[in-house]
């Protein structure tokens, strides 16, 4: 990082997960190894081969009121609830609107809006859907609700790179703050996305663990026997701020969002390039653009959906990036997949181990694939030392999205 560039810091988080409804219970779960993982218990799961996911461990009605949960999709919801979580957690700062802003991203945005809409019209004609359905369908809705409930103006914006969209839309968010555009920013990601079309859309495509008879232990990263990742919903959304803007209102600090690193495959719609170099460079790009040499590193939130191809194909990239020395734990093991949800809570995840030291458990990994060289942190979560550290989240996404965000106590 040069040495007059903007330090941008992490003063707030909020989350709801299939872990929990909040950032306390999502963390106290991942620590202890809960897994939010159950069988599904809607009316149409017979009609799909897979039939467990991580639904959010609070409904967002148990949160929001009745009337503004009738003009939110799902998605919106999560969004808005961890938003507020967070910015509550950084002290509800006090900014000017024209220096505030907003990146919240979706990797499939208001689909459940979209298909049951669809169904009023068809079943009960157009007058009969609600003038709140463009909103709910918008991919930038998340953005939109969200910039409208702090009155941010220095830029909304809504990204979309599928399962890379949350780490994305925070690498965004500290280049808005490093131009100069914005003191303070809040970002991440949500996903709302267990619907009987998506989850048989993922099943065809073989993508999809299929252990309906054990589905606490589907999700295994990088274990022989994964078969597939498992679906999830929820937001994480954290509050970047301007260390110099921190600093004069004396705001906690969980860590240092200190870089981003972008890189796209160009290989294939839902398949990563077989030698990780994506993935690496994304990686090597992050530690740069933060100022890190690799020893630097010493911990890694792998992407590790738990894939058949994925995971080792990441393993190697953070081993030729980084090398073997990073702590690598795999979250998804306990939350399942959030889509474009997953980058926002697993940068929770990151800034949390670095400002609690001490990195969460990979769930499920009884027998490491071959050719794994990175160290897993299983059984156990393993404390980190005291002294300046710093960390990696891996975000990859369909279309060959790869997105690393580098984060430091210091």
């Amino acid at each position: 990082m040069a040495r007059d560039q903007v330090r941008v810091v992490v003063t707030g988080l909020g989350a709801t997960t299939p872990l929990g409804g909040d950032v306390g219970s999502t963390w106290s779960a991942l620590l202890a190894g809960r897994s939010g993982i159950d069988t599904l218990t809607q009316d149409w799961v017979d009609t799909v081969p897979v039939k467990f996911a991580g639904v959010a461990a609070v409904d967002p009605a148990e949160v929001l009121p009745r009337p503004e949960m009738r003009r939110l999709d799902r998605a919106e919801q999560f969004a808005l609830i961890a938003a507020r979580e967070a910015w509550q957690d950084a002290g509800a700062p006090k900014v000017d609107g024209d220096r505030l802003g907003v990146v919240v991203g979706s990797g499939i945005g208001g689909i459940t809006t979209i298909l049951a809409a669809y169904d009023t019209y068809r079943e009960k004609g157009w007058n009969r859907l609600s003038p709140f359905t463009v909103p709910m369908l918008m991919p930038n809705g998340s953005a939109g609700w969200i910039s409208i409930d702090l009155g941010a103006r220095a830029g909304t914006h809504a990204v979309v790179s599928a399962c890379a969209t949350g780490a994305e839309s925070i690498g965004y968010a500290i280049d808005m703050i490093r131009s100069g555009r914005a003191d303070v920013v809040v970002a991440g990601g949500t996903e709302a996305a267990i619907h009987p079309l998506n989850v048989a859309s993922f099943a065809a495509m073989r993508a999809m663990s299929t252990r309906n008879d054990e589905p606490q232990r589907a999700s295994r990263p990088f274990d022989k026997g994964r078969d597939g990742f498992v679906l999830g919903e929820g937001a994480g959304i954290l509050v970047l701020e301007s260390e110099e803007h921190a600093k004069a209102r004396g705001a906690r600090v969980y860590a240092v969002a200190a870089g981003a690193g972008y890189t796209s495959d160009g290989h294939h719609i839902s398949a990563p390039e077989p030698s990780g170099v994506g993935g690496q460079q994304a990686m090597l790009f992050a530690m740069r653009d933060a100022g890190l040499d690799p020893s630097d590193i010493i911990h890694v939130n792998a992407h590790a959906t738990s894939t058949p191809i994925g995971d080792e194909i990441e393993t190697h990239a953070i081993k030729e990036a980084i090398g073997v020395h990073p702590l690598v734990t795999a979250t998804k093991s306990l939350t399942g997949h959030l889509l474009g949800g997953a980058g926002g809570i697993e940068s929770v995840f990151t800034a949390l181990t670095l400002h609690e030291r001490i990195v969460p458990a990979t769930a499920n990994l009884d027998d490491p694939a071959d050719g794994i060289e990175v160290e897993i942190v299983s059984g156990e979560p393993r404390k980190l030392p005291d002294g300046d550290l710093a960390a990696i989240n891996n975000s990859f996404g369909f279309g060959g999205h790869n997105v690393a965000i580098a984060f430091t106590t210091h």
